[in-house]
């Protein structure tokens, strides 16, 4: 039995302290039941209302120089021309992990500008981009060079996949 074992301090045979006294100060503790938590309904917020996540860095700037000299290849290319936004999400989400499986770096994305400049596919990528199924393999996104669309076209840059193990 430790009690049998345990020696006291000369500071606590003067307090007249023992293995045995000690163990009789040891009470069970006994738990009370706890009142209802009161919250106010108006501080609830609905299951929808969650935090969007930021929209996606830039490309750094000579990351984005050698994509647009074609110093890093751009071997992955999609053309979102005559997709709805219901169609475009999918292909587009599809394309870039595909991409990034087979290690590509970067890829371009052409979402053409819209009939009025402000096209409905050119206003959603970026947001799909910056979404929880893309969030993990896309570095950044940028404007297109003119040669490659410019404003109807965007450069996306890729993570580095984790070598195989």
């Amino acid at each position: 039995m430790v009690t049998a074992t345990v020696k006291a301090k000369s500071s606590q045979k003067a307090a007249g302290w023992t293995p045995k006294a000690e163990k009789s100060l040891i009470q069970p503790t006994t738990l009370q039941p706890m009142a209802p938590l009161l919250v106010d309904p108006k501080t609830i917020k609905p299951a929808g209302a969650r935090r969007q996540p930021g929209p996606l860095e830039g490309i750094e700037p000579n990351r984005k120089r050698k994509i647009a000299r074609e110093h890093t290849p751009l071997d992955a290319r999609l053309d979102l021309h005559g997709l709805d936004q219901d169609r475009a999400r999918p292909v587009l989400e599809a394309f870039l992990r595909r991409a990034w499986e087979d290690g590509h770096r970067a890829a371009l994305v052409v979402t053409g500008k819209g009939k009025l400049g402000v096209g409905v596919l050119k206003a959603r990528t970026p947001e799909w981009l910056a979404g929880p199924a893309l969030r993990d393999i896309v570095a950044g996104v940028s404007p297109a060079d003119k040669r490659h669309g410019g404003d109807g076209a965007l450069y996306v840059a890729l993570k580095r996949r984790p070598p195989k193990v």
